[in-house]
């Protein structure tokens, strides 16, 4: 794939369309066919969204780079919208930052970012999180740029320091990571607006505000980012949220009840899984191949084969 076809040519372009650009998560394939009917220009996987949707597992560094490829296939086979990937702390030591890259690419993916925790990492929301030196992030995010095959993907550094070191240590390792080649920063756990346009002056690069519920982070609204100088909203598991939800409203009331009557409500009909699905025109597909082959069938019935009718 050239750099000007690339996904993440695709992705920049988006970031110039709209500022700042809405980024949703995606935990399968058909959340991002329904991210693309409703109007996004770019779309995310959560590391912990594969943990949790995937695995069912917590987001604790259990994942493998095996688990989130699988699921980056099967969205970027379905869907033209660029994809940002979590790739945690990029899976090992520099050998293996450097194949998660160039998977990342051969699978589609527009870019990731890569956090600057330890290895055992935590969701960036939780206490007690640890934080490698920033000369081991610089080397993380060197071996990264060091391994792209295609120009126009996105390696975008996350860190999340703020909660243990403070402001301007954090706003310290951000110009380090700009410097060693990080296209875009992501700042985690962000409390105010003010240190958004903190970073954003420090670094000159797009900056990506997780706009995650029941964090550490306020409900920014998109006019208040934009303000702030931010160059992504991300909102990363707020359908999966919502998802699960309501599978849990179902469950509970099959066996309370012993029917769905009650939470008929809660879902999506029939109809409009198809129509998300683009279900008629599969069956049209089906349909016209059916009916060639039926065709077929009568032409060459009473045939004989050409040896015998050559006697």
């Amino acid at each position: 794939m050239s750099e000007h076809s690339s996904a993440g040519t695709s992705l920049r372009t988006a970031l110039t369309a709209e500022k700042p650009l809405q980024m949703v998560g995606c935990v399968n394939a058909y959340s991002a066919r329904l991210a693309g009917h409703c109007g996004f220009r770019a779309i995310y996987l959560s590391g912990g969204g594969v943990a949790a949707s995937s695995l069912g597992l917590p987001d604790l560094g259990i994942s493998t780079l095996d688990d989130v490829l699988t699921d980056v296939r099967r969205i970027t086979d379905i869907t033209d919208l660029p994809l940002l990937v979590d790739a945690d702390v990029g899976f090992g030591s520099a050998f293996n930052i450097a194949r998660t890259v160039k998977s990342m690419i051969k699978f589609g993916a527009a870019g990731i970012h890569i956090e600057d925790q330890v290895l055992a990492k935590r969701c960036g929301h939780r206490p007690n999180k640890l934080v490698v030196p920033t000369n081991e992030m610089v080397d993380r995010i060197k071996a990264a740029v060091d391994a792209k095959t295609d120009a126009g993907f996105i390696i975008m550094a996350r860190t999340d320091a703020l909660a243990m070191e403070g402001l301007e240590s954090t706003l310290d390792r951000a110009r380090a990571y700009v410097e060693a080649g990080a296209d875009m920063l992501f700042p985690e756990a962000i409390t105010d607006l003010s240190m958004y346009r903190r970073f954003a002056e420090a670094t000159g690069v797009p900056l990506l505000a997780n706009i995650t519920e029941f964090g550490l982070t306020p409900l920014f609204t998109v006019r208040q980012l934009e303000q702030a100088g931010v160059g992504i909203a991300l909102y990363p598991l707020s359908a999966f949220r919502a998802m699960s939800s309501a599978a849990l409203s179902v469950y509970r009331a099959l066996r309370a009840e012993g029917t769905q009557e009650s939470v008929l409500n809660l879902m999506q009909t029939r109809n409009d899984l198809y129509h998300y699905l683009d279900y008629e025109a599969y069956e049209s597909q089906l349909d016209r191949l059916y009916a060639q082959q039926k065709k077929s069938a009568i032409q060459n019935e009473g045939q004989l084969p050409s040896d015998i009718s050559s006697r």
